[in-house]
C-alpha cells in the first residue's frame, strides 16, 4: 500500500492517482481531497477487521469468548500488515474526523458490551470499560509490532499473549 510505503502525510494525491491507474480527474470525482480518502480508507479496514471478528456467543465463558476476541484481532492483522501499518500511522491523527472515529468505535461495541458483562458477573476487574479497551488494545498494538519486526515467531506466542492480557483483565 502506497500510502503505507510513502507515509500518509507524504503522499500526495497524484502519486495516490498514478499508483491506482487512475487519472486526477477521476480520483477527486470520488474524492475531494486527500483526508477524506484517508478517512474512507480507515473506516474500510474498521469494517473489514469487524467482519473479522467472531459473533459472540454469550452461553460460552467470558473468558473463551474474550480469547476468540483477542486472537482474531491479531491474526487479522497479521495477515494484513498493510492495514495494521496503515492504522498506526493514524492512531493520534487530527486527520481522522469524530464521524469516522465513531464508526471505528462502533466495531468494538460487541467487545464493550461483552467487558461489561465481565465486570458484572465479577469475572473481570472492576475498571472503566475505556481503560480495560485502552490496556487490551495497547497490548495488540505492542504484540503486532514486535511481531512484524521478529524472522521466526513460536507459533505458540499469540496463546502466550492471550493468557497475559487475560491474567491482566480478570479478577
Amino acid at each position: 500500500m502506497l500510502l503505507v510505503e510513502k507515509g500518509v502525510h507524504n503522499t500526495p494525491m497524484s502519486a495516490i492517482a498514478k499508483n491506482a491507474g487512475t487519472g486526477m480527474g477521476t480520483i477527486y470525482n470520488y474524492f475531494p481531497n486527500k483526508d477524506v480518502l484517508i478517512n474512507e480508507l480507515y473506516v474500510n479496514i474498521k469494517e473489514k477487521e469487524n467482519s473479522a471478528f467472531p459473533d459472540f456467543d454469550y452461553r460460552k465463558p467470558i473468558k473463551t469468548q474474550f480469547e476468540n476476541y483477542y486472537q482474531s484481532i491479531i491474526f487479522f492483522f497479521i495477515e494484513h500488515p498493510a492495514y495494521f501499518q496503515f492504522m498506526e500511522q493514524l492512531h493520534a491523527s487530527p486527520i481522522i474526523t469524530s464521524e469516522s472515529k465513531a464508526k471505528g468505535i462502533a466495531v468494538v461495541n460487541p467487545v464493550f458490551d461483552l467487558l461489561k458483562k465481565g465486570k458484572d458477573e465479577r469475572i473481570i476487574k472492576n475498571l472503566e470499560i475505556t481503560e480495560l479497551i485502552q490496556f487490551i488494545g495497547g497490548s495488540v498494538l505492542s504484540y503486532l509490532r514486535w511481531y512484524l519486526i521478529q524472522e521466526n515467531i513460536d507459533s505458540t506466542s499469540v496463546q502466550n499473549q492471550t493468557n497475559m492480557v487475560w491474567d491482566g483483565i480478570k479478577t
